[in-house]
């Protein structure tokens, strides 16, 4: 028995597109078959999906909520956004499922860790979550042993910065003795490291070389964190994962051409490798910086040339890079300006919410990509890498009924007032061809035409394990 029957949209399943039925019972996919085979008693929710995409919801492997933002001179520290006013924005835009990081903090356990992120997340999502367990500074040596058992309990990812971003924020930055340390331990136990990946040595000298030649101005930002430590950076760290046995590496917001050939590098090696980048590395570039307000532009590390976006576009057509995600940091207009050198400018975007329209604009749209391509970039890869596949980031039999109906008759321009994230975006004014216009989480209509219907405890917490596919670079 069907609880809810979608009828004749054109539908993004593993296998492809095509004209299909989609029939939902409880919270699960039951059925996928060509158009009007699937019938449903008189109790079932109908859906007319003629003229629409059915995709699986969108999947954001990389958003901070309720997250500390570094104080500047004179303004006290801040949080981010909470879970439930960034899923609430996430829900309208069609993304069924958020990764946010639990950071360590000294003198912790990890179950100490988890708990305490709990605290923020647990009945205050509208949508479903996971966590990566986020490392930092010089943890004892014991911490790294208690590795395994957390991702056993179902927390696989690992992140690990090897920079500390801002003069302002040492003890981030893992050390490469300790990461050597945590490589080997993951490999053994089937975790997945997730890298943030800068030459400290390289950003904090240019800092001071910066301020030492009075060049503070956040415009100057890429010449801080730049192409080559970029190019350092990667190499460094894909260089230990190759040496270290097993060692499977998502590297995190991609931001350069040198990124995008370091990863291309190691995957041509048959290292299980993965890439990343955001979707305002490949819309806004460093002149972006001088425009008004061009602070909103900004995530860590820095906007790069036009040169480094045309990189990063090819490289999610030949499968160097999976995944657009966000760095989701949802703050006021007036946090995310406040700071104006390149020492203390607030990063993140706030950018849930538009991000499939945007991207559906640019690579369907724009550049002639398939659908496919376009559901495997915001949603499946994601599902796939981050052990959440197919539960999420499909539409198939078995699968959670998170799915996304993208109209594009429903061409519209991006404007904030129409938006439920912040007070801003980035995205003002930017033309779109599609729009979702109904959003399912585990069988529940949760938006439909602008109406909202989510409630703040239908987010589960999501346990994951990474395919033997994925550590073994078999599955992308």
């Amino acid at each position: 028995m069907l609880d809810i029957l979608i009828r004749g949209g054109e539908v993004v399943t593993p296998q492809g597109c095509g004209v299909y039925d989609v029939g939902i019972s409880g919270e699960k996919i039951v059925a996928v078959d060509k158009a009007g085979a699937l019938s449903a008693d008189e109790n079932a929710r109908i859906i007319d999906a003629d003229g629409k995409i059915v995709m699986p919801g969108g999947i954001d492997p990389h958003v901070h909520c309720s997250w500390h933002i570094p104080a500047i001179e004179g303004v006290p520290a801040q949080l981010t956004a909470p879970p439930a006013q960034v899923s609430r924005a996430a829900l309208y835009g069609g993304t069924t499922t958020m990764i946010d990081f639990a950071a360590w903090e000294e003198e912790e356990t990890f179950e100490q860790t988890i708990s305490r992120r709990d605290e923020d997340w647990r009945g205050r999502c509208h949508c479903d979550y996971a966590y990566h367990l986020m490392l930092r500074g010089g943890m004892p040596l014991e911490l790294i042993d208690a590795i395994p058992e957390v991702i056993q309990a179902g927390y696989p990812t690992i992140k690990i910065f090897t920079t500390d971003i801002t003069p302002s924020r040492r003890g981030r930055m893992v050390d490469f003795g300790y990461m050597w340390e945590v490589f080997q331990v993951m490999a053994r136990s089937g975790g997945l490291g997730v890298i943030h990946a800068e030459d400290n040595d390289l950003v904090m000298h240019m800092y001071g070389r910066l301020f030492q030649e009075g060049r503070t101005g956040f415009e100057n930002m890429a010449e801080v964190h730049s192409v080559l430590s970029e190019d350092l950076s990667f190499r460094r760290v894909l260089r230990l994962a190759e040496n270290v046995e097993g060692t499977a590496l998502y590297m995190m917001h991609i931001s350069a051409a040198t990124g995008v050939a370091a990863v291309e590098e190691a995957r041509a090696k048959k290292l299980p490798i993965y890439g990343e980048t955001l979707h305002q590395y490949m819309l806004y570039n460093q002149d972006d910086y001088r425009r008004p307000n061009g602070q909103i532009y900004h995530t860590y590390p820095s906007l790069k040339t036009e040169a480094d976006q045309a990189s990063l576009w090819q490289a999610t057509q030949d499968g160097t890079i999976h995944c657009i995600a966000t760095d989701e940091l949802c703050c006021r207009l007036s946090v995310k300006v406040q700071g104006r050198r390149i020492d203390d400018t607030t990063g993140g975007n706030s950018g849930v919410e538009p991000r499939l329209a945007v991207m559906y604009q640019e690579m369907v749209t724009a550049r002639g990509y398939s659908l496919s391509q376009y559901v495997d970039l915001v949603s499946s890869n994601a599902a796939k890498i981050m052990g959440l596949y197919p539960r999420k980031g499909a539409i198939a039999p078995g699968s959670d009924a998170d799915i996304t109906l993208l109209d594009p008759e429903e061409a519209r321009v991006v404007r904030n007032e129409d938006l439920h994230e912040s007070d801003y975006t980035p995205w003002e004014g930017k033309q779109v061809s599609a729009w979702p216009v109904l959003t399912i989480l585990r069988g529940k209509i949760v938006v439909e035409n602008g109406n909202f219907f989510a409630e703040e405890a239908d987010g589960q917490y999501l346990s994951r394990r990474i395919s033997e596919d994925v550590l073994g670079g078999t599955a992308l």
